[in-house]
């Protein structure tokens, strides 16, 4: 897929003074609920009302959406409150009747990007349409997959195109319900910078308390938009009812984002600044994160030496280790002299923890 204005082009035709917003429930439950929540929603920056219809569960017997039933509503939410409407579309039949119903914007889910053959349907099924297709990155954290998904459907010839991030799973316990591993959404940005991206904080939080701090990350790395899960009364929601807000306190949010326009070369210049380091503070927390993991192995290794009464240094593994490092740095344009000086700190800490796993009694 090669850089193309065009696929801007549906975003700019909103006519938006700030980032696309698109809000509405996890789940389309009842007539009524989606109605008061889009009635909510038009006195807010949202532009966009979503709703899961068909919501695809990790098991079954859990709440699976309403069906087709809950499109009519969300046309009749469109017909009170002239709110664009989006749904999720998992296959031909989904996109046929989200069709049928002048559904604005259809997504990809997560779960589906993952299947070429599932998201080749999909483009075929909406083969040459004019509505907007998003695409959620798949739920492992692979580029060339999310890309792929991508280039099916701008080969189907569809240009309103753009992406969701919503973040990656993992077995690892995290603050997060899916770790948002934002160098890769930076890199496909960095490749397709025409791709609009939007930002999906609720999956990535699985909690509503760092909704706002998601957002904020996405504007200062200059994302194009927000799909923010949104509930009149989300304790009592039928599904993710921890990751979903109130319309007032998305207002709220809206309200305290700090959204930098580009105004003249200076503005510019601290724009993309802002954006460079925003990366850097990803990295950094990264960063921090991978350290400690290494030093949970290195008190697992200092466990086992202690069984075995073995000494904590051991010469040849260091260098071992100290010569690949050096290689590696090399090839990532790194100086011998600050990887010495990095895996110096790094050993000097591993030998720290499994010391203390020895001598303690």
């Amino acid at each position: 897929m090669k850089n193309n204005e065009e696929l801007r082009n549906w975003l700019d035709a909103f006519g938006l003074s700030h980032p696309l917003v698109i809000a509405g429930p996890c789940s389309a439950e009842t007539e009524k609920q989606v109605l008061k929540i889009a009635h909510q929603l038009k006195d807010t920056d949202a532009t966009v009302l979503r709703a899961g219809i068909w919501k695809p569960r990790t098991r079954p017997g859990n709440f699976e959406g309403v069906g087709a039933l809950g499109l009519k509503w969300l046309q009749k939410a469109k017909e009170e409150t002239g709110m664009f409407i989006a749904t999720e579309v998992a296959n031909a039949v989904h996109v046929d009747l989200a069709l049928q119903h002048d559904v604005d914007v259809l997504w990809i889910g997560a779960r589906s990007t993952v299947s070429p053959f599932i998201v080749q349907e999909i483009a075929e099924a909406l083969r040459g349409t004019d509505k907007i297709i998003l695409v959620k990155n798949p739920v492992n954290p692979d580029l060339s997959l999310w890309l792929g998904a991508v280039e099916r459907l701008y080969t189907a010839d569809i240009k309103n195109l753009g992406v969701i991030h919503r973040g990656f799973s993992t077995y690892e316990k995290t603050r997060y319900r899916n770790i948002p591993e934002w160098q890769l959404a930076v890199d496909l940005q960095n490749r397709f910078p025409d791709l609009p991206l939007i930002l999906d904080p609720s999956h990535i939080a699985g909690r509503r308390d760092i909704i706002f701090d998601l957002c904020q990350t996405a504007l200062d790395l200059n994302y194009d938009g927000l799909m923010v899960e949104t509930h009149h009364n989300p304790d009592e929601a039928w599904s993710d009812a921890k990751q979903q807000i109130t319309p007032e306190r998305l207002r709220q949010i809206m309200k305290d984002l700090r959204i930098r326009k580009v105004m003249d070369d200076e503005a510019e210049f601290q724009n993309e600044l802002n954006k460079l380091r925003t990366q850097i503070d990803v990295i950094d927390h990264q960063l921090i994160e991978t350290l400690g993991k290494r030093m949970k192995v290195a008190d697992g290794i200092g466990t086992l030496k202690k069984t075995k009464n073995v000494a904590v240094l051991q010469n040849k593994r260091w260098n071992e280790i100290l010569g690949k490092m050096i290689l590696e740095g090399e090839q990532n344009n790194l100086s011998e002299e600050f990887v010495l000086r990095l895996f110096k700190a790094i050993h000097q800490e591993s030998i720290a923890h499994q010391e203390r796993i020895l001598n303690h009694r």
